[in-house]
């Protein structure tokens, strides 16, 4: 796929750009390298003050930016705008936590002498430049909430973005520069897929994350590995959605539907698989698919519209072919499983918003990914089974759990195989606290402290007088 923006509402190609050539690539890299070697000595004060008028021009361009990430992948404004908000609060979060997380750690009295020394710490540096391969999804946060960390450690970023959001890409390459970061600080490489290997390979970049495909994972790790250089990987989820009887099941729902289709179904941490107790089952679904019936499809821009179209039509196609798949070997769809009639949204890469029942480990939608609005729910005897069935997939991103009872949650907060397990509420990221997966979901954690030290030299200081 070239480097475009296709209006997924409407098919339509509104601008194609040139990707850059093996010389743009060079002195993009080159100028990451040189920045880090001035850029790491700069003190926290003036990292927190960079990043806090980019924070500032980022709420000032809101309007714009969202208006750009819905035309280039189809979330509704709405949605757009809030994601922006979470964007510079972030930027301004880790402004004002960042000396805190790397402030030197020092080893108990006793310990210290026991090891010889007379003094003795552990101080975080920098590493070096830092590839960020990043999706569309949501392509501002997933940026960001690289960067901001990233930054405030001292290293410097390239960001190689998805092919279908080039203005957002280019926009976050100019934010930073915008806001008085030295040139070569963070950087938009305008290139494809074939060219992250190239990049990863130079020794002047020393370690890279990516957020996207479980085989877009495998290749990154698999060239990083042979370069002993350092990776985070956050890719697919399928996560659960456990509802037990003592749950609300009215909030339960009500969430649930938020859950499935936010940024139109399209996110790594949202609940896929509605793991429902059979005392609250039909009430559930009953509720659930009526909710799911009622959401309202259309036109990304405009403001009523709940679900805009998936971004690619061959994300779509891909969708399409899970609720055939499962359809044809038994499983019912309660409401959707279709594209929309409505002669407006026909141009356009929608689905309806779908409820399946009756899936079974045979169904292809039972261990893969539904990327797009498509709830599966299953019907369970007991706390155990809801485990059981939980954890019979290759993702372990995160995990819902609805239950009042104390013994419940201590059982599925030991027992799911997932980074996350949020009760009674809807699994979402947040810069205090650590994200990221177990399993096929990948490894090592963004945001929190967690995520700001990952591309750090955790230094051991052993000092004798």
């Amino acid at each position: 796929m070239g480097i475009a923006t296709v209006n997924p509402a409407t098919g339509e190609t509104l601008r194609t750009y040139e990707a850059h050539g093996p010389d743009e690539v060079e002195r993009r890299v080159a100028a990451a390298h040189e920045a880090f070697r001035q850029y790491r000595t700069t003190s926290f004060a003036e990292r927190a003050r960079l990043l806090r008028a980019a924070a500032a021009l980022l709420d000032e361009d809101t309007e714009d930016i969202a208006r750009t990430m819905t035309v280039e992948m189809g979330k509704p404004i709405v949605a757009a705008r809030a994601e922006a908000a979470k964007c510079a609060k972030a930027m301004r979060w880790y402004a004002q936590h960042a000396e805190a997380l790397l402030a030197d750690e020092h080893p108990g009295e006793h310990d210290v002498q026991d090891s010889g020394a007379d003094r003795a710490r552990v101080h975080y540096r920098p590493l070096g430049p830092i590839l960020a391969v990043m999706p569309w999804n949501f392509p501002l946060w997933q940026v960001i909430r690289f960067a901001a960390p990233a930054l405030m450690a001292g290293n410097t970023g390239l960001l190689k973005h998805a092919s279908n959001v080039p203005r957002t890409a280019l926009y976050l390459g100019d934010l930073f520069r915008r806001a008085g970061y030295a040139d070569g600080c963070f950087q938009t490489l305008l290139i494809g897929s074939r060219e992250v290997e190239g990049v990863l390979r130079d020794p002047r970049v020393v370690a890279a994350t990516l957020t996207g495909s479980e085989p877009a994972g495998r290749a990154v790790a698999a060239v990083a590995g042979e370069e002993i250089k350092k990776t985070v990987l956050e890719l697919g989820g399928s996560d659960p959605y456990i509802v037990m009887p003592s749950a609300d099941v009215v909030r339960a729902v009500k969430t649930a539907v938020t859950a499935r289709v936010q940024n139109n179904g399209q996110s790594c941490i949202a609940a896929k698989r509605f793991i429902v107790h059979q005392d609250v089952y039909d009430d559930f679904v009953e509720r659930f698919t009526a909710a799911m019936n009622a959401l309202t499809v259309g036109d990304p821009l405009d403001e009523a519209t709940d679900v805009g179209p998936l971004a690619t039509e061959r994300g779509r196609s891909d969708l399409e072919e899970l609720v055939d798949d499962a359809v044809r070997r038994g499983a019912t769809a309660l409401c959707g499983g279709r594209r929309p009639d409505e002669p407006a949204l026909r141009d356009g890469w929608y689905y309806r918003p779908t409820v399946l029942t009756g899936i079974t480990p045979e169904m292809r939608i039972h261990h893969e990914e539904a990327f797009g609005p498509v709830a599966t729910v299953y019907a369970v005897r007991d706390a155990d089974e809801a485990v059981a069935v939980a954890n019979d997939s290759p993702f372990g991103l995160s995990s819902n759990v609805w239950t009042r009872k104390d013994e419940e949650i201590t059982l599925f907060v030991r027992d799911l195989e997932a980074g996350g397990v949020f009760v009674n509420g809807m699994t979402a990221s947040h810069p205090a606290l650590p994200f990221g997966g177990v399993k096929r979901s990948g490894y090592g954690r963004e945001l929190a402290g967690h995520g700001i030290r990952e591309f750090c030299n955790a230094t051991t200081v052993w000092q004798r007088a």
